[in-house]
């Protein structure tokens, strides 16, 4: 089982949490303008590196707060956690 350090509450079990996706996705400033295609585009489609990765997590079963992490996608191993609104750390390979 992973243990996860909420910014907020400490290091809890992975049972506590949810996976939000991708971290730092932009909404579109103009969400009208856009074709089927870049619409699709928005929602649907999202890096998948081998390595680290940045992404959203829910503290759901603790604080209920969201926090961005960033994970390494081979080994599960979480390489840093910052709160939402934070640029990405810098950490070598990570993907933003």
């Amino acid at each position: 089982m992973l243990l996860i350090d909420c910014p907020n509450c400490g290091p809890r079990d992975e049972v506590e949490y949810h996976y939000g996706g991708q971290a730092h996705v932009a909404y579109p400033e103009n969400p009208d303008a856009l074709t089927d295609r870049e619409w699709a585009e928005y929602l649907f489609y999202r890096a998948n590196p081998k390595g680290a990765f940045a992404e959203r997590w829910q503290h759901s079963a603790g604080c209920r707060k969201w926090f961005n992490a960033v994970r390494d996608t081979v080994t599960y191993e979480f390489l840093a956690v910052y709160p939402m609104g934070q640029q990405t750390p810098d950490i070598e390979g990570s993907a933003r």
